[in-house]
């Protein structure tokens, strides 16, 4: 089992950037499946960016703005986030997952200013 904290989130302008981080309180090294979500209010949780088994995927809508990167070394997994929208204002979860059992921190919200 292993527990995430992200953190990282805040208020920011349009067009400004942000990096999430999430921190596992043991190694990630062997999860096979790592990525964000994020949920605005009134809305479905979705899908943001996923590896799974060494592939990225990103969610059409951050393609080219959003960057995951993974430090097994640090057991973090970052979100450097650049050219937000306000559209992005969302609470940023992430997520490490192997065969089934997933792990999901409690979240860090992003409000972007127009």
């Amino acid at each position: 089992q292993v527990q995430l904290v992200e953190s990282g989130g805040g208020l920011v302008q349009a067009g400004g950037s942000l990096r999430l981080s999430c921190a596992a309180s043991g190694s990630i090294s062997h999860f096979n499946v790592v990525g964000w979500h994020r949920q605005a209010p009134g809305k479905l949780r979705e899908l943001v960016v996923v590896i799974t088994n060494g592939i990225t995927n990103y969610a059409d809508s951050v393609k080219g703005r959003f960057t995951i990167f993974v430090d097994n070394a640090k057991n973090t997994v970052y979100l450097q986030m650049n050219s937000l929208k306000p559209e992005d204002t969302a609470a940023y979860y992430c997520s490490v997952g192997r065969f089934g059992n997933d792990y999901w921190g409690q979240g860090t919200q992003v409000t972007v200013s127009s």
